[in-house]
């Protein structure tokens, strides 16, 4: 058995289940009692119970800094792993908190994760000396969507650079989180602004590089098409004919190694 999950390695042909290519697929939304869409942006929920369950054991702690609709938090409950959310914005959390029904192990906390203060807030929820043994990062894709109106953020940041600025201050404010020798992971997209390919994706990935994290894995995965998104799909092919780019198809899910 590795020491960072819970596969039994003798009944290893079993896992059908666990993901293993660089390339998913996923065709549908997971559905139950816990996710539902009316949270704009939210990420698909097989993502984080891919990461839940190969990179974490039950009882172990994760951590997610842009919790948003509660996504990772609902599959640490179903997957009998502990969590901690963080995001600038809790219009959701009363919701999350409900649905788990209120389960003192699941924390959430409403913070900016570019704050150093905001480490403290965490830690005050953790044991002594403790860490996690998974941070999840699945911040705003720049300015896709706007959450809030608050200044500080990321949505609401004028420039790529600037984001990338305040978001390297995410992942250096949380490195001290990990334990050594387990991992993080990374949901991010590229962007199209002013007639330009923005690798998004690959510009956030090497600031967990220059910041000390070894990268273990690139994953592509298909973006799955909201009933707005299917609307709108006849515009975009005549935009995209009458031009010289191409439609985002995929994501990416870096896998980080501390």
């Amino acid at each position: 058995m590795p020491k960072f999950n819970d596969i039994d390695l003798k009944k290893w042909k079993e896992y059908e289940d666990i993901e293993l290519s660089s390339l998913w697929i996923i065709e549908n939304r997971k559905k139950n009692t816990y996710h539902s869409n009316q949270y704009h942006g939210n990420f698909v929920p097989q993502i984080p119970e891919q990461l839940i369950k190969r990179f974490t054991k039950k009882g172990e702690l994760v951590i997610d800094f842009f919790v948003g609709g509660g996504t990772s938090i609902y599959e640490a409950y179903e997957l009998k792993r502990r969590a901690i959310g963080v995001d600038i914005n809790n219009d959701m959390f009363g919701d999350i908190l409900n649905k788990i029904n209120n389960d003192e192990k699941y924390k959430l906390i409403q913070a900016d994760s570019t704050e150093p203060s905001t480490i403290k807030k965490i830690k005050k929820e953790m044991d002594f000396n403790e860490k996690a043994q998974l941070l999840i990062f699945h911040p705003p894709y720049h300015n896709i969507i706007k959450f809030t109106d608050m200044n500080t953020d990321l949505s609401n940041l004028k420039s790529i650079e600037e984001f990338l600025v305040e978001f390297e201050k995410v992942i250096v404010n949380s490195f001290e989180l990990l334990e050594n020798k387990r991992y993080a992971a990374l949901i991010m997209g590229d962007i199209y602004q002013d007639s330009v390919w923005h690798p998004l994706g690959f510009q956030t990935m090497n600031l967990f590089i220059k910041n000390g994290y070894t990268l273990k894995s690139i994953i592509v995965k298909n973006i799955d098409e909201t009933k707005g998104k299917r609307g709108q799909r006849s515009i975009w092919r005549y935009r995209a004919l009458s031009s010289d780019y191409y439609l985002f198809g995929h994501e990416y899910i870096f896998i980080f190694k501390k």
